[in-house]
């Protein structure tokens, strides 16, 4: 049976001193294993409402209604959880890069969590097999283009095996190229691994 893995009811946002509500009484459903686009006009609260699929990106202002996952309320799901089982990569690559070299940086995650050295070592190979960075694991972060930043915050994302993946507009600085390696990266992410996106 499928289940939704996020629903969010009648939920709405305003940013603190806006009279303005940015989301008001938001409706959605994702079920667990699709991949799903959430589309609409710059400032129409997009990037609000990806945010509070993760409490610690929420951003502070008044809130009503209520954010589900797997069934239980978002705000009673601890940081750890929410850390290893859903991942956020922003519009921006260079926002999200924490290290100065391409391997710290996808085991950044797996060391904040307290995972063991081995299975950290087995969880970075797969996912520099699983994604092709064979040539890139050695480089310093900062030498990266803007495709291969945005492809590392990825495999950091999918390197905490995850069972969700929000991405805000994860192409918007990229060219067409690096756009399009994205894009099959991100089919890959939900048809092989079954990662919701």
């Amino acid at each position: 049976m499928i289940m939704n893995l996020v629903e969010v009811k009648e939920f709405s946002f305003a940013y603190p001193e806006c009279s303005r509500k940015v989301l008001d009484h938001a409706n959605l459903k994702i079920e667990e294993g699709t991949l799903n686009v959430i589309c609409g006009r710059s400032g129409c609260g997009k990037s609000t409402l990806l945010r509070q699929l993760k409490t610690v990106l929420a951003p502070v202002g008044k809130s009503e209604g209520e954010i589900f996952y797997r069934g239980m309320p978002l705000s009673g799901i601890n940081h750890r959880t929410q850390s290893q089982e859903i991942g956020f990569v922003m519009q921006n690559p260079d926002n999200q890069i924490v290290t100065d070299r391409v391997s710290y940086e996808i085991v950044f995650g797996l060391e904040n969590i307290g995972m063991e050295q081995q299975q950290m070592k087995r969880r970075l190979a797969e996912v520099i097999s699983s994604f092709g960075l064979e040539n890139l694991v050695t480089r310093d972060t900062m030498t990266l283009s803007g495709g291969e930043k945005q492809l590392l915050n990825i495999a950091s994302g999918l390197a905490m095996n995850p069972e969700l993946m929000i991405l805000d507009e994860p192409t918007s600085q990229l060219d067409p190229v690096a756009a399009r390696r994205i894009y099959d990266l991100i089919r890959q992410i939900n048809e092989e691994f079954g990662v919701t996106i």
